[in-house]
């Protein structure tokens, strides 16, 4: 079996971080991914979809630290959905993705916050210490190699003529 989610996208709004009540840090982002085409009557159609990404330990106070809205970010990791009950008693669901990695991909100078933006990973999402991109030293302000790369347009919808892509 596969469960395995990834997007690019931009941030909603600031990531909001809340402690555990054993005190782990759980910072959750709201992310948009776009999709422009072209319809059959030929009118461009633009479409957002959001995601709700819930990070954990380390790389969650990273996130909170050094994103913002507006901060591109790729995300990886798996979808978990959760049940609940509204006030009414009426069963609800909501989907998240569980991320396993988050990418900081704004460019140094395009940061909202500032600062330097790198990568963290956490291959074992609940433990304290997330891996770091090799070479990192811890607290250090190195940026990975991806993050350094100018990757173009975040969405299609930033670039002229992308309707003309065939795929």
């Amino acid at each position: 079996m596969l469960n395995k989610v990834m997007i690019i996208g931009r941030l909603g709004r600031d990531p909001e971080l809340r402690y555990t009540q054993s005190g782990s840090p759980v910072a959750t982002l709201n992310v948009a991914t776009d999709e422009s085409y072209t319809d059959r009557e030929g009118n461009k159609v633009e479409r957002t979809e959001w995601h709700r990404v819930a990070v954990f330990q380390r790389q969650a106070e990273n996130c909170a630290n050094f994103l913002s809205k507006g901060s591109l970010v790729y995300v990886e990791g798996s979808l978990q959905t959760h049940k609940w009950q509204d006030q009414s008693g009426q069963d609800k669901y909501t989907t998240e993705i569980r991320a396993q990695r988050v990418q900081f991909l704004d460019r140094k100078s395009d940061s909202p916050r500032g600062g330097a933006h790198g990568g963290f990973e956490d291959d074992h999402a609940g433990q304290d210490a997330p891996a770091r991109p090799q070479g990192a030293r811890p607290g250090g302000n190195q940026q990975p190699k991806a993050a350094q790369e100018d990757l173009g347009p975040a969405f299609p919808s930033e670039t002229a003529n992308m309707d003309e892509v065939p795929f």
